[in-house]
């Protein structure tokens, strides 16, 4: 009984740890996109997905939070393409995250799976960056070197992207990649709430009818989950 209760707040903790960081990331990127007037959401992007890197090799290789796990050594052009589909589809990344983290075959912990997702959303974003955001760069450090609080703002979004992905891989592992979604559609209407409270954004009788059905739609969710234990 105790071991089930420790596992429900468990559980009820990484929820409550990636709403936070999710709808914290979610403000400051429109702070800097909107309110600061940097408008380069793929470089932004790219920077969440390099934080996601270089953190979680540092809490594995260095920090050794959880051993380091490999994958087959030689090119499988079906892991490949899953991949991929995981990075580019939310819904399906929710359900092969799903896999990954719970069949026999694989069980990759959550720090190594985000590990070998993110450099490929790296590759991925930086020649997306590259087409569409062009001197970006060159805009980035005149900007930083006007007002350097941008690398400060920079980083600690970059930084906050990690615990969203990584407590997004949690919840996914610790509940199912149904309730994710479920989850991360209270999480649209919590941000907007937040949201409106923070930058006043006006807020239309059909956006207030799409987050009430929003809402209905949780509920209703939640009590299908309990009739069905």
């Amino acid at each position: 009984m105790a071991s089930a209760s420790n596992g429900r707040f468990f559980t009820i903790g990484l929820v409550a740890s990636w709403y936070s960081s999710n709808i914290g990331v979610l403000l400051l990127n429109k702070y800097l996109l909107s309110s600061y007037g940097f408008k380069y959401p793929i470089l932004l992007t790219m920077c969440h997905m390099t934080a996601c890197s270089l953190l979680s090799y540092l809490a594995i290789a260095w920090m050794r939070m959880v051993p380091m796990q490999t994958g087959e050594p030689s090119f499988h052009l079906f892991g490949f393409i899953m991949c991929v589909a995981a990075t580019a589809a939310r819904a399906l990344k929710s359900v092969l995250q799903g896999i990954l983290l719970s069949s026999e075959g694989e069980k990759l912990n959550s720090m190594n799976l985000l590990l070998y997702m993110a450099p490929i959303a790296v590759v991925f974003l930086l020649s997306a960056t590259l087409i569409m955001e062009k001197n970006v760069v060159g805009i980035t450090i005149a900007l930083a070197r006007d007002d350097f609080r941008i690398v400060w703002y920079l980083l600690f979004n970059s930084a906050l992207a990690y615990f969203v992905n990584l407590t997004n891989l949690l919840v996914t592992k610790h509940t199912s990649a149904l309730t994710l979604q479920v989850l991360g559609n209270a999480k649209g209407a919590v941000a907007v709430v937040v949201s409106i409270l923070i930058f006043k954004n006006p807020v239309s009788m059909t956006g207030m009818l799409g987050y009430s059905l929003t809402v209905c739609g949780v509920i209703l969710y939640s009590e299908a989950k309990k009739r069905s234990k």
